[in-house]
Order: structure tokens, then C-alpha cells, then sequence
């Protein structure tokens, strides 16, 4: 029969003790550092890029109207001539 060593069973519960307390500060710095990337983001003027391609497509848009007025009053000069 085998005995429980009561020196090995500290020491394990002690490591189980250091992992957790190890992986709770890597979470806590994860999280630190996610928040102050968010924060230094958030104080530049970034956009998302649903916003971006809004904004494109907007200025497609307004790119062919141009065009188009552009075209039309070619045909009008012509025509007044």
C-alpha cells in the first residue's frame, strides 16, 4: 500500500496554485492590452470599412452623374451651334 507524502501533496496543490494565478495574469494582460489598442484606435480618426466602401460607392455614384452632365452638355453645345 502507498501513502499520500504530505510534502508532495503541498507542493502539487502549490503548482495548481501558480498556474492559476499565472494564467489569471496572462488574461489580465490580454485584456490590458486589447483595451489601450481599442483606446489608441478609437482616438484616431480610422474608419471601418463598412463605412470606407460606403463613401466609395457614394463617390462612384457621383463620379458617373458627372459623366453623364458632362456628356449632356456636349450634346447641348452642339446643338446650339
Amino acid at each position: 500500500m502507498q501513502t499520500r507524502n504530505k510534502f508532495f501533496d503541498d507542493m502539487s496543490q502549490l503548482m495548481t496554485n501558480a498556474m492559476g494565478v499565472a494564467q489569471g495574469a496572462k488574461d489580465e494582460a490580454e485584456n490590458a492590452a486589447k483595451s489601450l489598442v481599442d483606446r489608441w484606435l478609437a482616438d484616431r480618426d480610422f474608419v471601418t470599412r463598412e463605412e470606407f466602401e460606403a463613401v466609395r460607392a457614394m463617390a462612384q455614384k457621383a463620379r458617373e452623374e458627372n459623366d453623364a452632365l458632362k456628356a449632356r452638355i456636349e450634346a447641348l453645345e452642339k446643338a446650339a451651334d
